[in-house]
């Protein structure tokens, strides 16, 4: 499915999705720790949760701007209480996190902190 090869002294990574080649530096010197990676990526893949890379880099603070940006968008009347919301409540809890890190265990501890 997928490989393992070296540029410089970085491993770097190989694997398809859907027909569509992904590479992805391991960041590391470690063999083994490329070797995790593409099990890793070769995992996520088999079981459905791999999306692309892309998705892995949005963060919880972008998706509440496009949250916002939507409401005017589609004349949405709460767009108050909504910016209200996020901001005294969601957002000191989960900014800094990726979008794909606000799991079911992280809502709950939320709730549970609330």
């Amino acid at each position: 499915m997928g490989m393992l090869y070296r540029r410089g002294r970085i491993w770097w990574v190989k694997y398809y999705r859907n027909g569509k080649c992904f590479r992805e530096s391991s960041k590391s010197q470690s063999r083994l720790d490329g070797k995790r990676l593409l099990q890793k990526r070769e995992g996520e893949i088999s079981t459905g949760i791999f999306w692309g890379l892309h998705t892995e880099r949005v963060c919880f603070e972008e998706l509440t701007q496009d949250l916002l940006s939507e409401y005017p968008t589609n004349d949405r009347k709460s767009l108050i209480w909504v910016r209200r919301r996020i901001n005294l409540h969601l957002m000191p809890f989960f900014r800094g996190f990726r979008a794909v890190d606000v799991t079911t265990d992280r809502v709950r501890a939320y709730i549970i902190q609330r």
